[in-house]
C-alpha cells in the first residue's frame, strides 16, 4: 500500500507510544489493536518491511484520507487568505498611488508658477505653504501583505518621483525669496495669533510651520490662478468608525464581494450533482458549508486535537445541530434580511452551551484559546451576511452551498448523505457490535437516525462510528 508523504505525521501521531509484544511481532494493528488474518493484512510501517509496526488497510486508509482532508483545508483556507489580501491590498494600493500622484502635479505646478513672473511672490509663497500641508498629510505608505509580490516597488517609485517635484517646488519657490516675502515684507498680525495658537512670545509674524491649510487647499489655491489639479480621493472610514457613524463605506466605492458568484458557482454544483434551482438543496448544501467554513475549519481542529477537547462523536453531533440552525438562519435570511444569520452566529460561538447529543462538553470547559475561534465564527459569518447585502440572498446561498460541495459532498444535509449512509450501514452489518453502545443494536433505527437526526443516536453511538470510520 502507497502511504503518501503527508499523512506520514498523521499515521506517526497514531501510533501507541509503547506498542505491544503482538503489534512488534505483527499480529495485531498498531493503530486499532485488530489481530492480523485472512480478511486484515498486516502492512509494515517501518523501519524495515520485517521490523517495527504494522497497520491495517483500513487504519491507514482512514488516517490517508484524515491527512488528505487536513492537506487540502489548510491549502484551501492558504489560497482563500491570498485572494482575500490582495483584493484588499489593490484598492488600498491604488489610492495611495493617485495621492502621490496628485499631490506630484501640484508640486510641478507651483514650480511652473514660481519660475513664472504674473504670480506675485506673496501668493507663490502662500502656494508653497498650501502644497507643504497638503504633502504633510500623506499617510504612510501602506504595507503589501506578505502574500504580495513587491507590492512596495511602485510605491516606492511614486514616492521618489513626488519628492523630486517637491525639490523642484521649493527650490523655484526659494529663489522668488518666498519665506522673505512672507516673513519681513508682509505686516505683522498679532490677531492671528490665537488662531494658529502661537507661544506667548511670538511675534506676529507666520511662515510654513505655524500654518496647517488641510490637504485640499493647495487644489482651491491653483484653480484660482487657473490651474486645474483634480483633488484625490478621501481616505475612507475605518470599519469600526464607519459603524459607530452608521454610514458604513459612505466615502468608498462599493464593490461586490463575490462579482462571479452568480456564473461560476452554477457550474461547480452542477458538477457535484447539486441543483441550485431547487432552493431547498441549496438552502441545505449552504447550511453545510456556513457550518463547515465558519465552525468546523479553522481554530475548532486545534479544540478537537487538544486532550481535553470534544470527541469525533460530540463534534459529529454539534455539527448536525449546528446545520439545522444555520438552515433556519438561511431560511429567515430571505425575508428579515442578512442578520437572520446572527441567530446563528450566537448559538456557534456561545463558549457555555452544552453540545448537542447528549454532551456535557462546552467550550469554555477546555483550556485551548478561545478568542480566535469565536472571531473566526464572527468573521465567516459577516463575510456571507455582506454578500447578501451586496449581491442578493441567493449569491450567499451559492457561495457558502460551493464550499460544501468542495469540502463536505457527502455530510449530514447534502445530497450525498443517504449513500454514505447506505455505504456505513452495509459496513455496519458486518462488524462485531457485542461492545458497541445500545443505540446502535437496531440496525433499522440506526438507518433511520442517520438519515433523520444523526445527532439523537447520542455521542457514544456517533464515537463508536466514527472510530470504525463507517462513514469515512
Amino acid at each position: 500500500m502507497y502511504i503518501p508523504p503527508y499523512a506520514h505525521d498523521t499515521i506517526r501521531a497514531a501510533l501507541p507510544g509503547i506498542p505491544t509484544s503482538r503489534q512488534v511481532g505483527a499480529l495485531d494493528c498498531c493503530v486499532c489493536d485488530e489481530p492480523f488474518g485472512e480478511d486484515l493484512a498486516a502492512i509494515p510501517l517501518g523501519p524495515t518491511p520485517t521490523s517495527g509496526l504494522f497497520g491495517c488497510r483500513p487504519c491507514l486508509t482512514r488516517l490517508v484520507r484524515q491527512a488528505r482532508r487536513a492537506r487540502d483545508t489548510s491549502l484551501t483556507r492558504k489560497a482563500e487568505q491570498v485572494r482575500a489580501e490582495q483584493a484588499a491590498w489593490l484598492p488600498v494600493r491604488e489610492r495611495h498611488l493617485a495621492r502621490l500622484d496628485r499631490v506630484r502635479q501640484a508640486a510641478e505646478a507651483v514650480a511652473e508658477l514660481a519660475r513664472g513672473t504674473e504670480t506675485k511672490a506673496r501668493q507663490i509663497a502662500w502656494l508653497l505653504v498650501s502644497l507643504e500641508s497638503a504633502f504633510n498629510w500623506i499617510p504612510d505608505a501602506p504595507e503589501p501583505p506578505a502574500s504580495v509580490d513587491d507590492g512596495e516597488s511602485e510605491l516606492r517609485e511614486e514616492a521618489f518621483r513626488l519628492d523630486l517635484s517637491l525639490i523642484a517646488a521649493r527650490e523655484a519657490v526659494a529663489e522668488r525669496l518666498a519665506y522673505h516675502l512672507i516673513n519681513e515684507a508682509q505686516p505683522d498680525e498679532p490677531e492671528m495669533c490665537e488662531e494658529f495658537e502661537c507661544p506667548e512670545d511670538c511675534s506676529g509674524r507666520h511662515d510654513s510651520s505655524h500654518i496647517d491649510c488641510g490637504p485640499d487647499s493647495i487644489f482651491e489655491d491653483l484653480a484660482e490662478h487657473g490651474v486645474a489639479v483634480e483633488k484625490p480621493e478621501p481616505e475612507p472610514l475605518s470599519p469600526r468608525l464607519a459603524a459607530l457613524l452608521g454610514k458604513k463605506g459612505e466615502t468608498e466605492e462599493k464593490r461586490a464581494p463575490l462579482p462571479d458568484i452568480e456564473e461560476q458557482a452554477p457550474v461547480v454544483l452542477a458538477h457535484f450533482g447539486i441543483e441550485t434551482d431547487d432552493l431547498d438543496v441549496l438552502t441545505s448544501a449552504a447550511a453545510v458549508g456556513l457550518v463547515a467554513d465558519a465552525w468546523r475549519d479553522g481554530p475548532l481542529d486545534e479544540i478537537h486535537r487538544a486532550d481535553d477537547g470534544p470527541t469525533d462523536g460530540e463534534v459529529f453531533a454539534q455539527s448536525v445541530d449546528l446545520y439545522r440552525r444555520a438552515r433556519a438562519a438561511l431560511v429567515a435570511a430571505q425575508h428579515e434580511g442578512p442578520e437572520a444569520l446572527l441567530a446563528f452566529t450566537a448559538v456557534a460561538s456561545d463558549l457555555d452551551l452544552p453540545w448537542a447529543g447528549g454532551s456535557r462538553f462546552t467550550l469554555r470547559a477546555t483550556a485551548q484559546p478561545l478568542e480566535e475561534f469565536v472571531q473566526h465564527v464572527e468573521n465567516r459569518t459577516w463575510f456571507t451576511m455582506e454578500v447578501m447585502r451586496e449581491q442578493g440572498w441567493r449569491a450567499g446561498l451559492l457561495h457558502r452551498a460551493t464550499s460544501a460541495a468542495i469540502k463536505a459532498a457527502t455530510c449530514f444535509g447534502m445530497p450525498g448523505w443517504p449513500g454514505a449512509v447506505t455505504t456505513a450501514m452495509e459496513r455496519l452489518a458486518t462488524l462485531d457490535r457485542s461492545g458497541a453502545p445500545k443505540a446502535l443494536a437496531d440496525l433499522a433505527a440506526v438507518e433511520t437516525g442517520l438519515l433523520d437526526a444523526p445527532d439523537q443516536l447520542g455521542t457514544d453511538a456517533l464515537d463508536w462510528i466514527c472510530d470504525k470510520a463507517l462513514l469515512g
